[in-house]
């Protein structure tokens, strides 16, 4: 049994890293009692394959895994197994078995819905810089490449952008950005809207695939 596992991660536990997420969920599941499935070879590993990277101090209601086991369990019961063998902030919602045939997390996610609060702007300034962003046909973004310098137009990636009002901590501000051909992370993007933009906290709010051209939701997609 393949299952694709969604869970969200929220409050101070977004200041982990990846690979230490990776870990945590290897020890939730042991405690939890799957039996995961191993690779062959010298230096056998679990099963378990993550989707998206989440950049440290980002949060999301959002996050994916697919994970192989050697014997079925309670898809009712195993999200709440999972979730308390977890650390406060990370927490399981849903799972679903991965049909056959179905592509890996890594190449579904088509894109992502992201939620951020923006400071060192007013709300007028912010939806004018979004505006001046959105009308430009091309979005130079200067990237170094194992120590090589590239220029990238970035402006494909920016699906849509739309300020939503003031937050605690600044603007609200929310995005779709592409997880195709051309990307954009969200410490990219609030720059270039202007030299005193900061993005001051980020959410990954959902994620999509696309499924015979309609857009879809990868656990949803799994089958």
């Amino acid at each position: 049994m393949r299952l694709r596992i969604r869970f969200t991660k929220n409050g101070r536990i977004r200041f982990i890293s990846h690979r230490d997420v990776a870990r945590v969920f290897e020890r939730a599941l042991r405690v939890g009692g799957a039996s995961v499935a191993y690779s062959e070879g010298f230096s056998p590993r679990p099963k378990i394959s993550f989707g998206l990277a989440l950049s440290v101090g980002f949060e999301s209601d959002a996050e994916y895994l697919d994970v192989d086991l050697a014997a079925p369990v309670d898809l009712e019961e195993f999200p709440a197994i999972l979730t308390a063998a977890l650390p406060e902030g990370l927490s399981v919602d849903a799972v679903a078995v991965v049909g056959p045939g179905a592509i890996s997390l890594q190449q579904a996610i088509a894109c992502c819905e992201w939620e951020f609060e923006v400071s060192g702007l007013d709300e007028a300034a912010l939806a004018q810089a979004v505006s001046d962003l959105l009308d430009r046909s091309e979005v130079l973004l200067e990237r170094d490449r194992k120590g090589k310098r590239t220029v990238v137009d970035v402006r494909p990636a920016v699906l849509s952008l739309k300020v939503v009002g003031p937050t605690t901590n600044g603007v609200g501000l929310t995005a779709t950005l592409s997880t195709d051909q051309v990307t954009i992370r969200p410490d990219e993007l609030i720059p270039l809207l202007s030299d005193s933009a900061e993005l001051a906290r980020a959410w990954r709010r959902k994620q999509w695939t696309n499924v015979d051209g309609l857009q879809c939701e990868p656990l949803a997609a799994a089958a």
